[in-house]
C-alpha cells in the first residue's frame, strides 16, 4: 500500500509543475519525491480510492463474458494387433490441439474414467496410464504384443477440455486429435522401459475434427497407424459443449473514446455471446437426439422424466429446437416444451436476440445445465452399454465411409459386349449401351490416355473441392486429398451367352443344363466332400488365398488382407509360400504346387471347423498379383482343385496379365523381357510373351483361356492402373486392345479368341447373380519425380503393394463382395 501510495504522491507533485490546465507526462527524472508523512487511515482510504477513479476513466465498464468448453471424450476399447512386424513393449499417446493454432491451447486431460480394471497380474500389461503436464497428454499403460491377431482390452474413457475463454461463440477452427504408438524392445522393463518408450513415437494418426462436429458427435474412430505398423485401436469420439461459467471483461480504450465505439463494442460481445447461447441450444439438440438414436439402435430404453420434470419450469428448456433437429416426431421428445420465451425473438437466419443481459445470461445458465444433465446420462448410458453402442457406431461408421469416400470414386456401367467378331473394333463397342453388334472401326484414342486423363481432371476438381462435412476426418486421406488414388470402378452388365458357332448372340439351355452349371458340377458330377453338413445353421468357412507375383515374397499382398480383416475378422487366410523364388519357372508347375498347398490348407481349416461344430458350406476366394493372377488360374485347372469350384467365392485381381504381352507397348520393359528369355531363358516369361511354342494356339496362354477358370467366381473385380507399365492395360482389364484392332493377321485372331473365351467365362450362368468390375486405379506419382521406375512403369506396379488406400475405396464400397 505505501507504494500506491508514494506513486499518488509523485502524480500530485508532477501535475503541479505542469501548466495549469495541461496534463504533463510523468517521468521519473521530472518528479520529486514528496516525503512521507504519517496518514490517518481514512486519509489513505480516500487517496486510494481517487486513485482507482482516475484509473477507471480510462477503461470501459466490466461486462458479464459467458464460457464455454467443449468436453471431448474417447474411449478406447481395445489393442488389436493386425500385422505388427515386431514383439515388445507398446503405448498409446493422445493430444490434442486447434488446428490453426490461433487459440493457443491445447487440449487439456480432465479425468479418465477405467471402466474395467486391468488385471494387474498380467504379464500383458505393465503399469498404469499417466498424465503429461508438460504436452497435456494421456497415455495409456504399457501393454505387450507377442503373437498376430493378439487382442489388448484397455477399456477406458478419456476427456479434453478446449476451453473457449478467449472466443464467446461458436468457434470456427477444427481440432486435430493426434494419436502416437510408442515401442520399446520386449527386454526392456521398469524404469528402462518407460525412458524407451518416451523416445521417439514409432508412428503416428492424426484425425481431423471439423467444427461442425465441435457442437455434438458420437462416432467411431478406428486407428490404424501406417503400413508398417497395422493396428486397429477400437476408438470413439463423443463431443459436447459445456457451460464453463461467468467471468468480467474490461477492455482499455483511449481516453477520447466515443460514444458510439463504445456501444458498436457492446453490440459485438452482446452478439458472441447471444451466438454461444445459440450453440447451446443447438448441443442440446444434438445431443438429446443422439441419444434416443443410440438408445433405439440397442434397443436399451432412456427414461428422460428426470430431465422433463426438473427443466419443465426452467426458461432455458422452452427454447425451441434449432432448424436442423426435429425432436417433436418422438413421444419422449414432445415432452420437452418448445414455447419461446419472453423476451425473446427468432429471427430468420435461427439466431434468438435477447433484449435483456439478464435475460441473457438466465438462459445461458439454464441450457448450460440442460446439456450437463444430458451428458452425464449419456456417460452412466455409455459405461453400461459400451459394447452396444461400439457395434452400433462402428457399423454406422462404415456406411458413412462409403458416402464419404465416393469423392475420390467414379462409378459407371457398361455392357459387355455379346461377342468380338472382327478385329477391326472401336473401343466404343465395348464401352456402348445398346447391345448392337458391333461396330466396324478402328480405334483412334490410347484407352490408357483416356482413362488417365480422365482421373487427372476429377483430381483438379478434388484440388477445388471445398470438403465441409461434419464426420471425423482422416488425415492419411483428408491431409493432401488431392493426392489420393482416383478409382474408376466401371460395373459391367452382364450380357447373353454367345453361341459356340458364332452365328448366334443369344443361347438357349434347358433348365436342367442350367441347373448343372448353378451347381457348379459336370456331366460326372462332383465327388462329396466330407465333413460338410447341408444343415441351415451350421457354420460358413471362409477362406482367402492370396498369390504373390514374379520374384515376390508371400506377404506382398499383406495390405489387402488387412483390409479384408478389417471387413470380416473370421475369414482364414492362406499367404502362399510354396512359389517362392520359383517364379521363374513354368506355370503349370507353379499352378500345381499352388493348388497341393491351397487343398491342403482347406482340409486343415475344415477338419478344425468341423470339430467345433457343423460345418454348411465354404466360400473359398482368391487375391493374385501380377504374374500370380496366371499361377492361381492355372491352380484351377488341377484335377485336385475340382471337388471345390462350386465353393469359389469373389476373385480380385490386382494387374493381372490375363491376356500375356501379345500387344505391349512400352518398349523399354520388352525390352528388359528379351534379356529374360535370352540370358536366363524363365520359362514363364516364353508362356507370357508367346513365345513357348511356333504355333500361337499351341501356347500355354492361349490354352489356359480356353479352360474355365473365371466361370465359378461369384464377383470378379479387375484392378488395373494406366501408369502401370509392366503389365498391359487391355491385359490387367481382359478388353479388347487398339493395337489388334487393325491387326487381321493370326496373332489378331489368337488375341480375339483369348478375349471371346475369357469373357465367355464370365457371361456364363453361376449360382448367383454374378458381380463383373473393372477397377480404374490411378495413382498420383507426380512426388516421385521423374526416375526410372516411373519411366518404365514400375512405380505404378509396386504401389499397389505399397498402398492400401485403394483397396480401402473398393472392399468399403463392395462389403457384400468380401462377407
Amino acid at each position: 500500500m505505501s507504494v500506491i501510495l508514494r506513486r499518488i504522491r509523485w502524480m500530485i507533485a508532477g501535475l503541479n509543475k505542469g501548466t495549469p490546465g495541461t496534463p504533463k507526462r510523468l517521468h521519473s527524472a521530472d518528479v520529486q519525491p514528496v516525503p512521507l508523512l504519517p496518514l490517518s487511515q481514512q486519509q489513505q482510504l480516500q487517496l486510494l480510492k481517487s486513485y482507482y477513479e482516475s484509473k477507471s476513466e480510462h477503461r470501459k465498464p466490466k461486462q458479464p463474458m459467458l464460457e464455454a468448453v467443449h468436453e471431448i471424450s474417447i474411449y478406447i476399447h481395445r489393442f488389436h494387433n493386425l500385422d505388427l512386424f515386431q514383439q515388445g513393449w507398446y503405448q498409446i499417446k493422445i493430444t490434442m490441439r486447434w488446428e490453426d493454432g490461433d487459440y493457443g491451447l491445447l487440449g487439456t486431460p480432465s479425468r479418465v474414467i477405467q471402466y474395467e480394471a486391468p488385471d494387474l497380474g498380467s504379464e500383458d500389461v505393465y503399469g498404469v496410464w499417466r498424465i503429461d503436464d508438460t504436452d497435456h497428454s494421456f497415455s495409456t499403460q504399457p501393454f505387450r504384443i507377442k503373437y498376430a491377431r493378439q487382442d489388448i482390452l484397455l477399456s477406458m474413457m478419456v476427456s479434453f477440455n478446449l476451453s473457449l475463454s478467449k472466443y464467446e461463440g461458436p468457434p470456427t477452427s477444427a481440432v486435430i486429435l493426434k494419436f502416437e504408438l510408442f515401442y520399446a524392445p520386449i527386454l526392456e522393463n521398469g524404469i528402462s522401459l518407460q525412458a524407451s518408450l518416451d523416445a521417439c513415437p514409432a508412428a503416428v494418426h492424426e484425425f481431423r475434427l471439423p467444427s461442425k462436429a465441435l457442437l455434438g458427435l458420437h462416432s467411431y474412430c478406428p486407428v490404424h497407424f501406417d503400413a508398417f505398423h497395422a493396428v486397429l485401436v477400437d476408438v470413439s469420439v463423443h463431443i459436447s459443449l459445456l457451460k464453463g461459467g461467468v467471468y468480467t471483461s474490461s477492455q482499455k480504450v483511449p481516453s477520447d473514446s466515443r460514444v458510439d465505439e463504445d456501444n458498436n463494442s457492446e453490440d459485438y460481445d452482446q452478439a458472441k455471446q447471444e451466438m454461444l447461447v445459440k450453440a447451446f441450444s443447438g448441443a442440446r439438440d444434438i445431443l438429446f437426439e443422439e441419444l434416443q438414436k443410440i438408445s433405439k439402435a440397442i434397443n436399451q430404453s432412456i427414461d428422460f422424466t428426470d430431465f422433463t420434470s426438473k427443466f419443465d419450469d426452467e426458461q432455458g428448456s422452452k427454447f425451441p429446437p434449432s432448424a436442423d433437429t426435429d425432436l417433436m416426431n418422438d413421444k419422449a421428445s414432445a415432452e420437452v416444451p418448445s414455447k419461446i420465451p419472453n423476451g425473446f425473438k427468432k429471427l430468420n437466419d435461427g439466431v434468438f436476440q435477447s433484449q435483456s443481459k439478464d435475460d441473457l445470461r438466465q438462459l445461458y445458465h439454464s441450457l448450460g445445465n440442460q446439456v450437463l444433465y444430458l451428458w452425464s446420462l449419456f456417460m452412466r448410458f455409455h459405461r453400461t452399454h459400451k459394447a452396444l453402442i461400439m457395434d452400433f457406431l462402428r457399423e454406422q461408421w462404415a456406411i458413412d465411409r462409403r458416402a464419404e469416400w465416393s469423392i475420390w470414386m467414379v462409378h459407371s456401367k457398361v455392357e459387355m459386349p455379346h461377342q468380338y467378331i472382327s478385329s477391326d473394333i472401336d473401343s466404343s463397342s465395348y464401352h456402348g449401351s445398346s447391345g448392337r453388334a458391333p461396330v466396324m472401326r478402328k480405334t483412334t484414342e490410347d484407352p490408357a490416355q483416356t482413362a488417365a486423363m480422365r482421373a487427372e481432371l476429377h483430381r483438379r476438381s478434388i484440388a477445388q473441392m471445398r470438403i465441409n462435412s461434419r464426420s471425423i476426418q482422416d488425415m492419411h486421406i483428408f491431409g493432401d486429398p488431392s493426392r489420393i488414388p482416383i478409382v474408376i470402378v466401371e460395373r459391367v452388365v452382364n450380357a447373353p451367352l454367345r453361341s459356340t458357332s458364332g452365328n448366334s448372340y443369344f443361347i438357349h439351355r434347358e433348365p436342367k443344363d442350367a441347373k448343372s452349371l448353378l451347381a457348379g458340377t459336370n456331366s460326372k458330377g462332383t465327388k462329396k466332400i466330407p465333413g460338410i453338413s447341408p444343415c441351415q445353421n451350421g457354420r460358413v468357412l471362409k477362406i482367402v488365398v492370396f498369390v504373390h507375383g514374379f520374384q515376390g515374397h508371400h506377404l506382398d499382398l499383406r495390405l489387402v488382407r488387412n483390409q479384408w480383416l478389417l471387413i470380416d475378422p473370421k475369414i482364414e487366410f492362406l499367404m502362399s509360400e510354396v512359389n517362392e523364388e520359383k517364379t521363374a519357372g513354368d506355370f503349370r508347375e507353379m499352378g500345381l504346387r499352388l493348388a497341393q498347398e491351397v487343398t491342403s490348407f482347406i482340409k486343415k481349416k475344415m477338419d478344425k471347423a468341423s470339430r467345433s461344430g457343423n460345418l454348411k458350406s465354404i466360400k473359398l476366394s482368391f487375391v493374385g498379383h501380377s504374374i500370380g493372377n496366371i499361377i492361381l488360374r492355372t491352380a484351377l485347372t488341377e484335377s485336385i482343385m475340382e471337388p471345390y469350384l462350386r465353393f469359389l467365392h469373389t476373385y480380385v485381381s490386382v494387374s493381372g496379365p490375363h491376356l500375356g504381352y501379345l500387344y505391349s507397348s512400352n518398349s523399354l520393359f520388352n525390352s528388359g523381357l528379351w534379356l529374360l528369355k535370352k540370358l536366363k531363358g524363365t520359362p514363364c516369361i516364353h508362356q507370357l510373351t508367346f513365345t513357348d511354342d511356333p504355333d500361337l494356339r499351341n501356347t500355354f496362354l492361349y490354352k489356359l483361356c480356353k479352360q474355365k477358370t473365371l466361370e465359378n467366381f461369384r464377383n470378379i473385380v479387375l484392378l488395373s492402373s494406366p501408369q502401370d507399365g509392366y503389365v498391359p492395360y487391355h491385359s490387367a482389364r481382359i478388353e479388347m486392345c487398339q493395337a489388334s484392332s487393325g491387326d487381321n493377321s493370326k496373332k489378331g485372331k489368337v488375341f480375339l479368341e483369348m478375349l471371346n473365351d475369357c469373357l465367355d467365362q464370365i457371361r456364363a450362368p453361376s449360382s448367383e447373380h454374378r458381380v463383373f468390375m473393372r477397377c480404374d486405379v490411378n495413382f498420383d506419382t507426380t512426388l516421385q519425380g521423374r526416375n526410372l521406375n516411373t519411366i518404365i512403369g514400375r512405380a505404378a506396379h509396386i504401389e499397389f503393394l505399397e498402398s492400401d488406400t485403394f483397396a480401402k475405396f473398393i472392399m468399403w464400397s463392395f462389403p457384400e463382395l468380401f462377407t
